[in-house]
């Protein structure tokens, strides 16, 4: 049995296959006890960390994110503590390692979701208590830990599968995607303009992981190239929070070809399934998507509503997940097992 206690979490890159794989047959195991426990009135099992507390620092909000980590502490007994932009002086008068040192010394663990993979990296590195990566402009760990499991149960594998993400393929999505692919033995496809691939460096280094574990990574300007035989048809927003809103008119113009349709997914396989990691702009329903539609007369953007809302996509079954894998990142690494 593998032992993480005390690990940090910031990348997926920090991870062996294994240890991954560990990571999501707890999830799995959790999860189906947390179920358990909902139809039958009885407690939730596994170690309770009654006692011990958590922080969250949030430079950048989110539904999802904050939701999972507080009902998964709630669930193991960890008192939480949620701190804003506006509800604390991080970055602003204290400094990100003055923060951990204090952090430290009050808290079990410490969840940050910001701007830079340097700051939670820096975090992390004069905190004496396990960091979690809620979210960089780089790296989404905790994400691709909800995908992975949510494709293992609706598919029944990871290793050898083939999954194509469209879209922006630069940031934490798809450098997220890649990895967890390479570790994986996946066959991943980044399919979007050149000026959107990846850093190549990264690109290169997952190439590397991927020749050991059976997997492949390829980038490709062709859709139909791009989503041939997918079993995974994945996509994120074309413009990210804290970028200008001045962005949209050009990520639209060059992204739009890559939109997530029933065109890109006529290439894939029959059973392929679709990711989002939420939200989306699916339609007309959002300020910001009533906003595109005035401006540039779009109503759907990365993804359709037909997509969307088909019998393919499986991304609140992902929703739910991001609570069950962030609930055995924080089981383990606070030594639960």
């Amino acid at each position: 049995m593998l032992k993480l206690s005390g690990r940090d979490f910031l990348k997926l890159l920090d991870f062996t296959a294994e240890e991954i794989r560990y990571l999501l047959d707890l999830a799995k195991r959790l999860k189906a006890e947390k179920k358990a426990a909902r139809s039958d009135g009885r407690p939730i099992h596994g170690v309770s960390f009654q006692g011990k507390n958590i922080a969250l620092i949030f430079e950048k909000n989110s539904t999802r994110t904050r939701c999972a980590f507080e009902v998964a502490a709630r669930d193991l007994n960890l008192g939480t503590t949620f701190l804003s932009p506006e509800g604390s002086q991080i970055g602003k008068k204290e400094s990100i390692e003055d923060t951990a040192r204090v952090l430290s010394r009050m808290y079990d663990g410490i969840e940050y979701r910001g701007f830079e993979q340097a700051k939670v990296e820096e975090l992390a590195r004069f905190s004496s208590v396990p960091v979690w990566n809620g979210l960089s402009n780089e790296f989404h760990p905790t994400q691709l830990l909800a995908d992975l499991l949510t494709i293992e149960e609706h598919i029944g594998r990871l290793k050898g599968l083939r999954l194509s993400y469209l879209g922006d393929a630069r940031y934490n999505m798809g450098n997220s995607y890649m990895v967890a692919c390479a570790k994986m033995g996946m066959h991943y496809t980044a399919c979007c303009p050149e000026e959107y691939f990846p850093d190549i460096e990264l690109v290169k280094q997952c190439q590397s992981i991927a020749e050991e574990s059976g997997g492949s990574i390829s980038l490709s300007e062709s859709v139909e190239k791009g989503c041939r035989n997918a079993d995974v048809i994945a996509t994120d927003v074309w413009v990210s929070m804290g970028e200008p809103a001045e962005l949209w008119q050009k990520r639209i113009y060059d992204l739009m070809p890559y939109q997530v349709n029933e065109k890109a997914f006529s290439y894939a396989k029959p059973e392929a399934i679709f990711l989002h990691c939420l939200p989306s702009f699916h339609n007309t329903r959002t300020e910001i998507g009533a906003e595109i539609y005035e401006k540039y007369g779009i109503s759907e953007m990365e993804v359709t509503d037909r997509i969307f809302e088909s019998e393919r996509s499986v991304v609140f079954d992902e929703a739910e997940n991001r609570m069950h894998t962030i609930k055995a990142v924080v089981y383990a690494t606070l030594g639960g097992i």
